[in-house]
């Protein structure tokens, strides 16, 4: 049984090569049939119409001796002419008696000439060509058989056969050359096949071991196919594959690794806060008014309600993160008017700018969109969100919308330091909080939630920067 792996190990190599061996043998059969072919009609029908031409000369020679009734000439003429030992010439009378004959000797044994071929034919004054077996002999011989007319009389008949084992001889020559040729053009072509076949077969099968290595979780290896063909454009693409799945890979843990952070902080600060309780600190001798006792308890008890809201925020997050990347949230959609999407994100976040001296600048066309309003809208908290954390006091966030071809364009634009350029690629990560000019009390989930909330919608978002001159959102919607 072993050797079943090793033959599905090389099965495209075993049927490529297999296809290579039968398209060639077919095509090199085909080609020496039709040569043999060829060659074998062409001989017939030269030998056929050099017959022709010897009959009608020795039939006009023969026709003056039969016209003086000179039967002595005539067997003369039929000798001289018959000579050679693969032609035969005998004439017949209008009855179908031999008169003259090349073969006088094996002649005599043959009593009824009319069985022959042709000569019932040719004293009725018709004439006929084809191939048939020696009169005396097994051997094939092409023959005609023709009358002999003077003057519109019949005088009598011609046959004349040409033997054809010499070219049967030449032609089992030329067979076996060709079969010959045919066996060394296919082993020519077998070795050209095996080396055409491997060298498709062999960056398949290292294709294959690659994508197996890649199912095991190897990820950021390089496959190097150097071969100027689809192979070639294959492999890039399984690297391109390679590395997206190594930095998948990477985010992944960099994601679980945040996410353990972003909850054990919250929880740690929630277990402190009971341990202290429970330990008395609400009730510390050194405080000795009630109302004092009061207070650290209700600071205590805020700190734990902080911390749990924080959580909850967090994992709602990561809920809204997760569905929005898995496609299952379900999108309500409606025609929505920008502006009144966008008073209502400022209007949600105007105590939060007083209480961080930031006013908004708002001019926004009358623009219809299509889409999941709240959704929206939570997008554009986040977004506007962002703009309040990192802006200074006493400025200005500006917001514009406005139409640029069948989009709408919304641009968020703070007032604060800015990003810097090596930063820009990286703020839409989940956890992304690198930048500490921008660093802000949030977990880095609501710009990737953003993202994610206008790429369902057919849109999206780019942020550009001047660092110290702050940072510009920009926002494309299909209207």
């Amino acid at each position: 049984m072993g050797w079943i792996p090793h033959f599905k190990r090389n099965s495209i190599h075993t049927k490529l090569l297999a296809t290579y061996l039968l398209l060639t043998a077919l095509g090199t059969s085909l080609m020496a049939g039709y040569i043999l072919w060829s060659f074998h009609a062409y001989f017939t029908r030269t030998r056929q119409a050099d017959l022709q031409n010897w009959s009608t000369a020795i039939g006009e020679s023969v026709a003056d001796a039969l016209e003086k009734d000179d039967l002595k000439r005539a067997q003369i003429l039929v000798m001289r002419y018959g000579a050679a030992e693969t032609i035969t010439i005998r004439v017949f009378n209008t009855n179908g008696q031999l008169i003259a004959t090349s073969s006088p000797q094996e002649d005599r044994q043959v009593t009824n000439w009319l069985e022959v071929a042709g000569v019932s034919v040719a004293i009725k004054n018709r004439e006929e060509q084809g191939m048939a077996k020696g009169v005396l002999t097994n051997d094939d011989r092409l023959y005609i058989a023709r009358p002999i007319v003077r003057n519109g009389r019949l005088l009598g008949a011609l046959r004349m056969s040409v033997t054809l084992q010499q070219y049967q001889r030449q032609f089992s020559t030329i067979l076996w050359t060709v079969l010959g040729t045919l066996l060394l053009t296919l082993l020519l072509c077998a070795l050209i096949s095996e080396w055409l076949a491997r060298g498709i077969s062999r960056p398949i099968q290292t294709m294959k071991n690659f994508a197996i290595r890649l199912g095991s979780g190897h990820f950021g290896d390089k496959l190097e196919i150097r071969q100027s063909n689809e192979l070639d454009q294959l492999a890039l693409e399984l690297n391109r594959m390679s590395e997206r799945l190594a930095s998948l890979d990477q985010e992944r843990r960099a994601f679980l690794a945040n996410v353990s952070h972003e909850l054990r902080t919250p929880i740690s600060n929630v277990f402190v806060t009971v341990e202290a309780l429970r330990n008395g600190a609400a009730s510390d001798p050194k405080v000795s008014v009630d109302a004092e006792r009061l207070v650290v308890r209700h600071r205590f008890f805020q700190n734990v309600e902080d911390e749990t809201k924080r959580l909850s925020r967090l994992i709602n997050d990561l809920l809204d993160l997760g569905r929005l990347e898995a496609g299952v949230t379900l999108l309500e959609k409606q025609n929505v008017q920008l502006n009144s999407l966008i008073s209502r994100a400022v209007r949600a976040v105007e105590s939060r700018m007083q209480n961080s001296r930031i006013s908004a600048q708002v001019n926004v066309a009358e623009l219809q969109i299509q889409g999941d309003s709240e959704r929206l809208l939570q997008a554009l908290l986040n977004v506007v969100d962002n703009a309040i954390k990192h802006s200074t006091p006493n400025s200005q966030i500006l917001i514009t919308g406005y139409k640029q071809g069948k989009q709408a364009v919304v641009t968020i634009r703070d007032q604060g330091q800015g990003i810097k350029q090596s930063h820009l690629p990286h703020i839409f990560e989940q956890f992304y909080t690198a930048d500490r000019s921008r660093k802000g009390p949030g977990v880095g989930l609501g710009l990737a939630i953003a993202k994610r909330i206008i790429e369902a919608h057919g849109g999206n978002i780019t942020a550009t920067s001047q660092f110290g001159e702050g940072a510009c959102f920009t926002i494309y919607l299909p209207l």
